[in-house]
């Protein structure tokens, strides 16, 4: 017998490897599906508490226009105002902090909520701010202006 020619029992067989692959491919697409078509959407308040944090997050990174998509219309000022108003901000108290968003209370595309802030400078000088946010669309939008 050559040394390339093989016995039966000398042969591997793919079918465990396939095997495999298949589940594991399987797992992959009902986890990609159930991601796409099964997640329900995040609940109102926790919804209002990303927009809070957003917009404090936009503003602190002196992004104006992630700002502006969390901002409401008559709220944003232009960019120009915005960010002078942050830098100038920032120079005397520090960079702003959202510490907790309470009391969330949603009634239709409107709701209101108790913002915690605090600043850098100040770290144990907490700002407690009732705030206005409105549903536009899928977002919401926060509708008062924060401490400076």
């Amino acid at each position: 017998m050559a040394e390339s020619e093989s016995t039966p029992g000398d042969r591997r067989t793919a079918a465990p490897f396939l095997i495999g692959l298949t589940i594991f491919v399987l797992v992959v697409i009902v986890i990609g599906l159930l991601n796409l078509f099964g997640g329900e959407q995040e609940p109102a308040d926790q919804q209002v508490a990303r927009a809070a944090v957003g917009q404090n997050d936009a503003l602190q990174r002196q992004n104006y226009s992630d700002y502006r998509g969390y901002t409401c219309p008559e709220q944003t000022g232009t960019e120009a105002q915005v960010l002078a108003a942050q830098r100038d901000s920032v120079a005397q108290r520090g960079e702003r902090f959202v510490d907790d968003v309470t009391e969330v209370a949603v009634a239709g595309d409107r709701a209101t909520a108790k913002v915690t802030y605090h600043f850098n400078n100040v770290p144990d000088d907490k700002k407690v701010i009732e705030m206005v946010f409105i549903r536009d669309g899928d977002a919401w939008k926060v509708c008062s202006p924060g401490p400076r």
